[in-house]
């Protein structure tokens, strides 16, 4: 059974900066791309960024030059690097891990951005 467990989520002031982890019980190496999405009261979920088996990486407009996805094989983990971070970035955040036809999801970590 693949788990997915998201940390690094939590309270931050406009421009600041928070790093999520996402580590998969089983090789991310597995899978044809990992990615994190976020979705806020009353919107639907949306991608943030993507990061394939090859390690290409594709963003939302939204967050282009700010936030950075990257990963470590080894630690079985992705990362999502975000950088002046504005309120519209405040969300739940999720991992995913897509294979074939499948996808899995992690629980989601809160993100929050104050004034």
């Amino acid at each position: 059974q693949v788990q997915l467990v998201e940390s690094g989520g939590g309270l931050v002031q406009a421009g600041g900066s928070l790093r999520l982890s996402c580590t998969a019980s089983v090789s991310i190496s597995s899978f044809n791309a990992m990615g994190w999405y976020r979705q806020a009261p009353g919107k639907q979920r949306e991608l943030v960024a993507l990061i394939t088996s090859g390690s290409s990486t594709n963003y939302a407009d939204s967050v282009k030059g700010r936030f950075t996805i990257s990963r470590d094989n080894a630690k079985n983990t992705v990362y999502l690097q975000m950088n002046s971070l504005k309120p519209e970035d405040a969300a739940v955040y999720y991992c995913n891990a897509h294979k074939w036809l499948q996808d899995y999801w992690g629980q989601g970590t809160q993100v929050t951005v104050s004034l």
